[in-house]
């Protein structure tokens, strides 16, 4: 079932014809492995948790047996669970501040590990959500950048709960063509399609695949 739903989403996908490759990051948080094993035998190596230590309680050992797979952190991520982050996830979509960043560069350099960023951007200046601001996102991404050597990919965005989302997509886009950057999380069940219009590489898929959660 869960493969078949994901073949679904695959298919959906291309009936766009998107200009560039979009990556599907099966989003596990709170489903066994029992759910997310078959995805992993079918073949598909990205997955997505939003806590560190469910992330290294599920996970250390599959990816130490595996060296395909590829782990996306899409939460709020900690300065103090950056260490064990750096460890574990090969992406990080929620890069969101300069204290963040600079701890995660400082335990890159010592676990010899070197990750790909996303910087979360905070596009319509919610106060309840994390994110930079559209007016510090130059400066940072210099920072991140040339500074501390982070790699950033791109920029991701949740944007609001307005029915809007298609808005948020394109400004994010702009955002990123100004940057020159190549990638963009972007777009989760409800709205993938509509990102994938505007650029979006990465979509952060879960209850599509796995069903609702609990």
């Amino acid at each position: 079932m869960i493969v078949e739903r994901f073949n679904k989403i695959k298919s959906n996908i291309s009936k766009l014809n998107p200009p560039k490759p979009v990556n599907i990051i099966a989003i596990s948080k709170t489903f066994p492995m029992e759910h997310i094993r078959p995805l992993i035998e079918y073949g598909h190596n990205h997955f997505g948790e939003n806590k560190v230590q469910e992330a290294i309680a599920k996970w250390t050992d599959l990816k130490s047996d595996n060296k395909n797979l590829n782990l996306h952190m899409v939460g709020k991520l900690q300065s103090n669970k950056a260490k064990d982050a750096v460890k574990l996830f090969d992406y990080i979509h929620s890069l969101d501040n300069q204290k963040l960043a600079d701890t995660l560069a400082k335990h890159q350099m010592t676990l010899k590990r070197n990750l790909n960023y996303f910087i979360q951007v905070n596009i319509a200046n919610e106060t309840q959500k994390s994110g930079i601001p559209v007016s510090q996102l130059d400066p940072f991404y210099n920072y991140c950048k040339n500074e501390i050597n982070l790699k950033i990919v791109g920029l991701m965005v949740i944007p609001p709960n307005d029915n809007n989302a298609a808005k948020y997509f394109k400004s994010l886009n702009e955002l990123s063509k100004s940057l020159a950057l190549q990638d963009l999380s972007m777009g989760m069940s409800a709205d993938y399609l509509e990102a994938i219009k505007y650029g979006a590489t990465f979509v952060r898929i879960g209850s599509s695949i796995f069903g609702q959660r609990s």
